[in-house]
Formats: C-alpha cells, sequence, structure tokens
C-alpha cells in the first residue's frame, strides 16, 4: 500500500483523484459501514440542517448564539470558499491541517475496501474530527438533499429544513413534493423536526407524521414578526422580543433565526441561552457570500444565489439597496441550473453583464450564457447603458467590472459558489 500523504493539500489532491474512479451510488450503506468501524458518535446534541437555501445562515446563526451562551461548539459547513478547513469549525475557529489530516487518516484506517467519494470521507472525516473535540454541541448541515446525503448517518436531536425549492433535480426530482420527502429523510422519529419554510411540501409534513417526528411548522408551532427597529419570536413554551434584526442581510434572515431559536427552545433544557446571548448572537453573526455587502465604492454585493428562489431573494434585497446608476453582474453558473429562472428576476436591475467560466465541467460556457443575456437588452437603450461581455474567468468578470464602474454604481457577484470563490481569492490576492 502506497504511504499515506502528510499534508492537506496532498490528501484533497488524493481523494479528488479517487472521487473521479467512485462511481456515486447514491445509497448510505458504504458509508454507514466506515461510520460504525469509525465507532463515530456524539455525547452530545446534535442539530441537523437541510434545505435548498438559508442552511448557511441558519447554521451560522445557531453558532453565533450558542457561542456567546458559552458552550463550544463544533460546526460542518460547505462548500469552502478559499480553504477547506474552512468546512469545520470547533469553537468559532478553522480546524487546523493537522486536526484534518489526523481525520482523515483515521477514516482511511478504517475504510479497507470500501468506496468512498470526496464528500462522503471528507463528511465522515469531519463528523468524526467534531465528535472527538469535546463540543457541548454539534451543527451539521446537509449537502444535497437530506435522505441519501452522507451526514444522515448520524440521527439529529433537532432537524431543521429552512426551504424546499427546485434545485439538484438530477438528484432529488423536479417538483417540490419530490424535494420534500428527500429533505425529510433527515427527521427521527419522536425527535424535533422543525421546517421554516411558510409553504412546507406535503410530502414533508406526511412523512413527519409518519414516523412519527415532533413536526414544528412555522405559523403554527412557531412564528416571528418586526417592525422597522426590532423583531420577536413566539414558540410553543417561549417567547423572544425585542430582538436586534440578524447582522447577516436580507428578506429571509428572519425566517432563518425563527428555526434557529426553535431548534434552540427545544434544547433549552440541556443548552439553555439567555437573551442576552441571543440578541449579541444575531447581531454578530458573518457568513461570507450570502448577501454580504463589502466596506466601500462602488457598492459590492456577494451573494451565492444560484437558484431562482435564491436569486429571486437577491433581486429583492437589491431592490431595497437604494440608489446606484449602473449594476454590473459578475455571473457565473452550472450549466445544469435553470438559467433562465435565475436570470429573469434580475431583469431590470442588472445593466452590464461580466459574465464568466468556472473552473468546473459543469459549468455554462461563458459565450453561449452572453448570447442568452443579450436578449435581455431593454427597447431603445442608448449606447453605454446595456452590455454583456464574457471572461474566461471570474477574477477577469470581476476585473473588468471594478474597471468601468463609478463609485455610484453597484457590483453584484453571483451565479455561483464558484463565482463568488474566485472573486474572493482574485481580491485577497490583490491586497498582498
Amino acid at each position: 500500500m502506497p504511504p499515506l500523504p502528510t499534508t492537506l493539500p496532498d490528501w484533497l489532491a488524493l481523494l479528488e483523484s479517487r472521487h473521479a474512479e467512485t462511481h456515486i451510488d447514491m445509497g448510505l450503506d458504504r458509508v454507514r459501514a466506515v461510520k460504525e468501524r469509525l465507532q463515530l458518535a456524539f455525547d452530545c446534541p446534535v442539530i441537523m440542517v437541510a434545505g435548498t437555501n438559508g442552511k448557511g445562515s441558519t447554521c451560522a446563526m445557531l453558532e453565533t448564539v450558542l457561542l456567546q451562551s458559552g458552550y463550544r461548539v463544533g460546526l460542518y459547513i460547505k462548500p469552502h470558499f478559499l480553504d477547506f478547513n474552512e468546512r469545520a469549525r470547533i469553537n468559532g475557529e478553522m480546524a487546523s491541517d493537522a486536526a484534518l489530516v489526523q481525520a482523515f487518516e483515521a477514516v482511511e484506517r478504517v475504510r479497507g475496501e470500501v468506496p468512498l467519494t470526496y464528500f462522503e470521507f471528507t463528511t465522515l472525516a469531519i463528523m468524526h474530527l467534531i465528535a472527538h473535540a469535546g463540543v457541548d454541541v454539534a451543527i451539521l448541515e446537509v449537502g444535497l438533499g437530506g435522505r441519501l446525503d452522507a451526514v444522515n448517518v448520524i440521527d439529529a436531536d433537532v432537524a431543521i429544513v429552512t426551504s424546499v425549492d427546485i434545485d439538484h433535480t438530477a438528484y432529488l426530482g423536479d417538483t417540490r413534493e419530490q424535494i420534500g420527502f428527500e429533505k425529510a429523510g433527515i427527521f427521527r422519529p419522536g425527535k424535533a423536526a422543525i421546517c421554516s419554510d411558510p409553504v412546507p411540501p406535503a410530502t414533508l409534513i406526511k412523512h413527519a407524521e409518519d414516523i412519527g417526528a415532533d413536526l414544528w411548522l412555522l405559523g403554527r408551532d412557531f412564528n416571528y414578526q418586526g417592525d422597522q427597529q426590532q423583531w420577536s419570536y413566539g414558540g410553543r413554551t417561549q417567547r423572544r422580543n425585542a430582538l436586534a434584526y440578524p447582522a447577516l442581510r436580507g428578506a429571509n434572515q428572519l425566517l432563518n433565526a425563527s428555526a434557529a431559536l426553535a431548534a434552540l427552545e427545544v434544547l433549552r433544557l440541556q443548552l439553555p441561552c439567555g437573551a442576552q446571548e441571543v440578541r449579541a448572537g444575531l447581531a454578530m453573526v458573518e457568513l461570507p457570500g450570502r448577501f454580504q455587502v463589502l466596506p466601500g465604492r462602488p457598492t459590492q454585493v456577494l451573494d451565492v444565489a444560484h437558484n431562482p428562489h435564491a436569486a429571486a431573494a437577491l433581486a429583492h434585497n437589491l431592490g431595497n439597496m437604494g440608489f446606484h446608476r449602473y449594476t454590473y453582474a459578475v455571473f457565473g453558473i452550472m450549466e445544469d441550473k435553470d438559467i433562465d429562472a435565475v436570470i429573469a428576476p434580475l431583469k431590470g436591475i442588472v445593466d452590464h453583464w461580466c459574465v464568466c467560466g468556472l473552473p468546473s465541467a459543469r459549468a455554462s460556457d461563458p459565450q453561449q450564457l452572453a448570447h442568452r443575456l443579450a436578449a435581455l437588452a431593454p427597447a431603445g437603450a442608448k449606447e453605454g447603458e446595456f452590455s454583456v461581455t464574457a471572461f474566461a474567468t471570474p477574477a477577469e468578470a470581476y476585473a473588468n467590472a471594478v474597471s468601468r464602474a463609478g463609485e455610484n454604481d453597484r457590483i453584484v457577484v453571483f451565479g455561483s459558489f464558484y463565482t463568488v470563490a474566485g472573486v474572493m481569492a482574485a481580491r485577497k490576492s490583490s491586497l498582498h
């Protein structure tokens, strides 16, 4: 057997090369077999979060409130932007290379002949790392769907589904009812199952009832209301009043915050959180790439919106930002997305499109994308009022937008994690 890698980059390169050869069989039997050999188990409450949009925000709010309350928190969140280590957080800090290498070695030692995809292997390793980090609570973000996601080999004490919308149709189905059933797969008999989607699919409700989960629905078991200054949460047994709006910007953040507070209400005996800690946590929460407005002029917004539901939310949030002379979009997207439905809400908002290729075989071709966007030109637009330009990379598209935008303009980067990550990397290298 060849010697195992000793550095994190070498491990990730090995897993990527293996992934290309591993047939993705959608069942969890292989992951479960390795989990049992690892003796992977958590001796603390586990909160699992699934959903089409809003997963990362909900995880980030839970993490910050629990950290403010003095608990030691383990968080598995994905994907990463610049460093793989972003996926594993212990007590608010990214896991070290050394800790990740040790976790990869632990999985490799027991894996034997069982083939694992890159995602399955790294998920098991990070869950192993968190389980051995002496945390008071573990927060696990589901990657895709729920029922067949590698995270789902763990039984959560509280499972949250944030929103159900159309995405990843090749794996999850092409209706909200099919996708709702997949996401409800993280629910467990007798355990809290929270759904913050205002219109939950009937399949999700039926599955929760069929297995005897304790279903919490927005509007029935928990709710929120707010005015310009503050908002309040009401659950089954707990009210929280005079809350600050979450530091994460955007229209859907109160839905995500309510789901987080419902989870904390369920766990109030094991993990009590005071009013002051909840307020502070919500006021301090940070999450890159989710309607992230960068300081300075021109205004710059980074948002990983890559499906119709998220694009509609992005358009709504941009509409609430006040006047900007021109809006430039740095836009790259995967070919398997509903591209027309992602673009549609931004018609009339974006004046200049800087479209880009992405470092993935699934990426949409920038020339074809440009052709599609050219049809959005408003009737009677004068020269300089609308344009579409194609670039090979997010960095080149972003550099072009920066060179053209005036200080009263706005640049919006969206369409894929790869688009936002490419711009983040370009910004980082320009600062050094």
